[in-house]
Parts: structure tokens; C-alpha cells; sequence
């Protein structure tokens, strides 16, 4: 009978510490809910000098070969990141029969499907359960508790760093460079925040969720995807006067158009339960036809939160060795569905101009916008911005195609001095 469950970790950065201390420190737990303790045998680093702040008592390598040829090692855990050599690193594990956990977001994007088929044939578990939203369980309830569901809809905010930047720029009133600054100086953002601000983060954990939830295979390469950098603290006063809150929405639906699947910043209504998602945190908001609406919220980042996630899908993982088990659940994406383009999809907008302040300037505008079938909810005029005056215009519902014809219109009229910024109203329904 097996003794032990070994592993073999590659990375030892802030979510492979935070993995080695609770393994550590939880180990009589894990112990008992597993059915046998589960070891770290060897751990693969770029420096075998480094200090650390953590003892264990494992091997050092800087050599993957160490680990994936050890024959009494059976999970390898990757918590290096990065896409290259961690993809082929991970295909390597799983063809030579090992089970693989890993919190590799960009990976499971862009190469699940060939990861999926590795793990397939060699019979082996390849579970991502914190490549999404750190500590907060949602891949294993997709996969499993809500798969009596068809998921008609997954809206979530799913990046941190952006949702504390938003939340800064609503609470304070601060702008958008100030606030990026201030997430970089709590290391909440990067030297180059560019896969945070620009939305490619959420991207790529959305691309996830949609296959999970829809059962078709979708890639980076079919999200639509904009960015916070155009969001401006006018934005936020008026999102908050109209009723609204400014968030940067990852959404994925699935209809009779097709699979739509997009990343960009979004006005919601304050009641809505992702309004109430503040700071680094982080919510997933989902539509099911048995279910109804459910939402998982907690801590999407940070290295205890992503390590919890990680350690989750060792335990199971070892569940299944202890007592030779088979329940691998593994790419649920049974085939390939059409997609919805960006320019059919329908919400209605937030847009704000600055005009010439003289008469018949809204009655010109408001023709351009119904000369593309665009019709207008509601009109603020409230200040003057030098020797212009500042419109802020709600549409109704609208395809993102005839709401482009219409801006560019009125982009080259005389009367419109600026288009200030164009925002997608989201969970809204106007009568």
C-alpha cells in the first residue's frame, strides 16, 4: 500500500512559498483528509544560492529532467508562470505519466486544448483550479456543481489591480495616472501594467471561464478587449450621479448569435452585486437555467489566496492516487461553437462630447444619432469646458455597429469639438 503522495514543485517565487507553507504548516490536515501525507521531494529554481525565507525539506534543482525522471514523484506542481519553456515543461509532465497542477493562466489559454489531450492519453490529472480568480473556487463549480446548468452568461471582475484602481478613482477622486502609480507603489501593478490596464489579464481568465461554462473551445484570440486607460474621473462623477459604477467587466454569453466574449470597462447599476466589489477583490456573476443567478467573490490575487487554490487541487489529485480513482474531469469543451462579433453584440452606451455651446447643437446631434437607428434615453448638460459645453448621453439599446456608424458621424460635424469617451452600459434594462 502507498505510503506517501510526492511532489515535485517548479518555481519557488511568492505562490510557491505560499504553497511549500501550507503544505508545511497544515500538513497533519492535509494528512488526514488526503488518507496519507503528501511531501515535497524536490524543488526547481533558476538560482540554487538564493536565500529564502522559508525552510523545507526538499531538494534543489535547476533542472527539470531532475523531477520529471524521478519515479516517486507524482504531482508536479508549476507555479513558475510565464509561457516559455512552462508549456512544454507541463506536456513533458503529463506524457511522462505525471499528474500536473497548475496556476498558469496565460498556459491554459492559449495551449489548454494540446495540454488536455496530453493529460488524456496518458490518463493523468491536469487541474488549473487557480488560474482564475486565486482563491476563489470557480473552475471546479463550473466543471462540477453547475454542470446540471446550461450557462446562458458569465460577467465577472476578475482583475485586482484595476478594480482597486477604479475603486481608488471613485472613493477619492483621484485620477488615473495617481492611482496607477499608487497600485504600483503597493505592488498591486507591474513596472509595465499593460496586461492589467489593458484588460489582456482578464482576457485570458475569461477565455477560461467561457469554455468551462459554454463547452466550446475559445482562445485570447476570440476576446474582444478594451482597457481602463481612457477612464477619466469625469466619467466616474457622472457614473455616479447617473446611478452607475465604472467597472472593468470580463462578460461571456451564450445565445442564439452565438458565443460573445469580451473584456472593457462598463458602467453597471449600483445595485447590481458586482457594484459592491471593491479594492484588489475580485467576483464572478453567473447565469445558469436551474441555478438562477450565483456569484463566487473573495481574494482573485496574492500569494496565500492562489497558493489555497493550488494546495485544493493537490488534495484531490492525491484523493484519487490514495485510492486509485478516476475522476478526471478534464477539457469539458465537447465542440466548437460560432461566435457572435463584436460589432453585432447590443448594450446600451454612455457618451460623452464636448460641443459648441450655441442653439440647435442637440437637435443636430440627436439627428446623427437616429439617422443609425439610435435612440437616446436620456441627456445631461450640466458645465461648460473652456468655450464648449459637455453632453453626456445615454442610449438605448444599440449594436456596437450602428453605434460606431453614429459616433463617427458625429465625430465630423462642426458642432462637436470632442468625443470625450464612449462606455458600454452594462445589466442595465431600460423600458
Amino acid at each position: 500500500m502507498r505510503k506517501t503522495i510526492t511532489i515535485g514543485l517548479l518555481g519557488m517565487g511568492t505562490v510557491g512559498t505560499s504553497v511549500v507553507k501550507i503544505l508545511t504548516e497544515n500538513a497533519n490536515d492535509i494528512s488526514q483528509k488526503v488518507g496519507i501525507p503528501v511531501n515535497i521531494k524536490k524543488i526547481m529554481v533558476r538560482q540554487l544560492d538564493k536565500t529564502r525565507n522559508i525552510d523545507v525539506d526538499a531538494e534543489f534543482t535547476t533542472t527539470i529532467d531532475d523531477i520529471i525522471n524521478d519515479p516517486d514523484i507524482d504531482i508536479i506542481v508549476e507555479v513558475m508562470g510565464g509561457m516559455n519553456p512552462t508549456k512544454d515543461y507541463i506536456v513533458q509532465a503529463l506524457v511522462a505519466g505525471k499528474h500536473v497542477v497548475t496556476a498558469n493562466k496565460d498556459v491554459v489559454a492559449k495551449h489548454g486544448q494540446d495540454i488536455f489531450e496530453a493529460a488524456d492519453k496518458s490518463k493523468v490529472d491536469f487541474l488549473f483550479e487557480a488560474s482564475v480568480a486565486g482563491g476563489i473556487p470557480i473552475i471546479r463549480p463550473l466543471k462540477q456543481c453547475l454542470a446540471a446548468n446550461k450557462i446562458s452568461e458569465v460577467m465577472g471582475i476578475i482583475n485586482g489591480t484595476t478594480n482597486y484602481m477604479l475603486s481608488k478613482m471613485a472613493n477619492e477622486g483621484l485620477d488615473f495616472n495617481s492611482v496607477l502609480a499608487e497600485a504600483q507603489a503597493k505592488g498591486y501593478a507591474e513596472a509595465d501594467p499593460t496586461a492589467d490596464v489593458g484588460g489582456f489579464d482578464a482576457a485570458r481568465k475569461i477565455a477560461i471561464l467561457a469554455s468551462i461554462a459554454f463547452g466550446s473551445r475559445v482562445s485570447i484570440d476570440d476576446v474582444y478587449v478594451e482597457g481602463i486607460t481612457t477612464i477619466s474621473t469625469e466619467d466616474i462623477t457622472y457614473a455616479k450621479e447617473l446611478g452607475y459604477v465604472i467597472k472593468l467587466l470580463a462578460i461571456a454569453k451564450d445565445d442564439e448569435r452565438g458565443i460573445d466574449v469580451r473584456v472593457h470597462p462598463a458602467f453597471i447599476p449600483a445595485k447590481h452585486p458586482l457594484a459592491s466589489v471593491h479594492d484588489v477583490f475580485n467576483a464572478i456573476y453567473i447565469k445558469g437555467d436551474a441555478v438562477g443567478e450565483t456569484m463566487f467573490y473573495g481574494r482573485g490575487a496574492g500569494g496565500m489566496p492562489t497558493a489555497s487554490a493550488v494546495v485544493s487541487d493537490i488534495i484531490d489529485v492525491a484523493r484519487n492516487i490514495t485510492h486509485n480513482a478516476n475522476s478526471r474531469i478534464l477539457c469539458t469543451c465537447y465542440s466548437q461553437k460560432s461566435f457572435c462579433p463584436v460589432q453585432n453584440t447590443e448594450s446600451p452606451y454612455y457618451i460623452r462630447l464636448l460641443v459648441a455651446d450655441k442653439p440647435g447643437v442637440l437637435a443636430a446631434i440627436a439627428g446623427a444619432f437616429g439617422a443609425q437607428q439610435v435612440s437616446l434615453h436620456s441627456v445631461i448638460q450640466k458645465r461648460k469646458v473652456n468655450n464648449s459645453s459637455e453632453l453626456v448621453l445615454i442610449t438605448y439599446q444599440v449594436s456596437d455597429a450602428n453605434l460606431r456608424l453614429a459616433i463617427n458621424t458625429i465625430s465630423g460635424m462642426s458642432v462637436v469639438n470632442k468625443v470625450s469617451n464612449v462606455i458600454r452600459v452594462e445589466a442595465e434594462d431600460f423600458a
